[in-house]
């Protein structure tokens, strides 16, 4: 990959993981509720999803998935369902008290991974990445020695900051009842991208 194709690659990704979406709501949820440093096991999981996709768009798969109406109507419509769930949960725990106890590691982590999982839109994305960016006279695993650097760097920028802004929330809220309004703000935030990802069959991500 050439110097000006990585740095447009690079702002590709920029806006493709810094786009509020329900990645960076859950982000922003986790560090209001647990504090930064246990929900940097949500940002983990977000790697976690987005190095399987980079590994699994390299080998065709999303493109097949893509490709596969049946296939993506499923996923998309579990997917909303659990938007829309965690969504109407958020928006019925709001005005709780913050908890001394917060979740285990493991379970910050499952949560995260669902939410970035979930969702066929991200699909878009990867296989935007792989369509304008990729050379095919290269090896491909050649190309990804830049690329899942480049993508899981800006990727961890992207949602520790959205993290580190929860954590910062959620410090303004202890001490008192927890801040209703952001937190349900975020709620009908989840239950907006459900019901958006539930009505439509459109390929578009919001990160």
């Amino acid at each position: 990959m050439s110097l000006e194709g990585w740095t447009i690659f690079a702002l590709f990704w920029v806006v493709f993981v810094t786009s509020p979406g329900p990645n960076a709501v859950n982000c922003i949820t986790n560090g209001m509720t647990h504090g930064f440093a246990r929900s940097l096991w949500g940002v983990a999981a977000i790697l976690t999803q987005a190095g399987a996709f980079l590994l699994l768009s390299a080998l065709g798969v999303t493109a097949i998935i893509a490709a596969s109406p049946a296939a993506f109507e499923v996923v998309r419509l579990a997917g909303a369902g659990v938007l829309v769930w965690l969504g109407v949960r958020g928006w019925r725990r709001a005005g709780r008290i913050v908890s001394a106890d917060p979740a285990p590691p493991g379970a910050i982590y499952a949560r995260a991974l669902a939410i970035a999982t979930i969702n066929p839109k991200s699909v878009a994305g990867y296989l935007a990445a792989f369509s304008q960016f990729v050379q095919p006279d290269v090896p491909i695993m050649t190309q990804m020695q830049v690329i899942l650097p480049t993508a899981l760097s800006i990727t961890t920028l992207s949602y520790v900051t959205y993290t580190a802004l929860g954590a910062w929330l959620g410090r303004m809220a202890l001490g008192a009842v927890f801040n209703v309004s952001v937190q349900r703000v975020l709620a009908v935030c989840l239950m907006t991208y459900g019901v958006l990802l539930g009505s439509t069959s459109q390929l578009f991500e919001r990160g």
